[in-house]
């Protein structure tokens, strides 16, 4: 049995110094590469999310101009997203001011893109004007940081994709 007090002194000391700085840098090292590798993902998976978001929110906005042109039939769609949007507190539903439509997208913006109602086809009964038509866009605010494609939706419902981040939509949704 070895005795501690019996051990030379610069025994001791070796044994209480802890990680070599060889060791540490190894482990800094390592740490490194994982973080390198991981944060790449990490934006790709939240761009993934954006997208997912634009796309549902396309929907709701595709839901939203169904619901105005029925409670609206004289005006038909409406041709802006402040028109589906609006406060429950500024009075009741109008077609200038419908409540349909949550606010942070009545607003255009929304989980890193940019929405806008665009390509309105007007017709006018009874001097009173009519849409027809209506296009809805969704944009990444940054595209390749926020998201990759842009997206579109018509009166059809059919959401079709720009790969390159646009409006030029002419890919479908798998």
């Amino acid at each position: 049995m070895i005795d501690l007090q019996m051990q030379r002194p610069s025994d001791r000391r070796r044994r209480q110094a802890g990680f070599t700085l060889m060791e540490l840098l190894i482990v800094i090292s390592i740490m490194l590469i994982l973080m390198l590798i991981a944060i790449p993902n990490m934006l790709n998976l939240r761009s993934q999310a954006n997208e997912t978001s634009a796309i549902q929110s396309l929907r709701a906005i595709y839901q939203s101009e169904i619901q105005f042109q029925t409670n609206y039939p004289a005006n038909g769609f409406a041709c802006s997203l402040q028109a589906l949007g609006g406060d429950s507190n500024s009075g009741p539903p109008s077609a200038t001011n419908s409540q349909l439509l949550q606010r942070d997208l009545a607003t255009g913006v929304k989980a890193g893109y940019a929405f806008n109602i665009v390509n309105c086809t007007k017709t006018t009964v009874n001097n009173q004007d009519m849409y027809t038509g209506y296009e809805a866009t969704a944009v990444p605010q940054a595209v390749g940081k926020t998201g990759h494609r842009g997206f579109c939706i018509d009166i059809t419902g059919e959401i079709k994709a720009d790969p390159a981040g646009g409006t030029n939509c002419t890919v479908p949704l798998q």
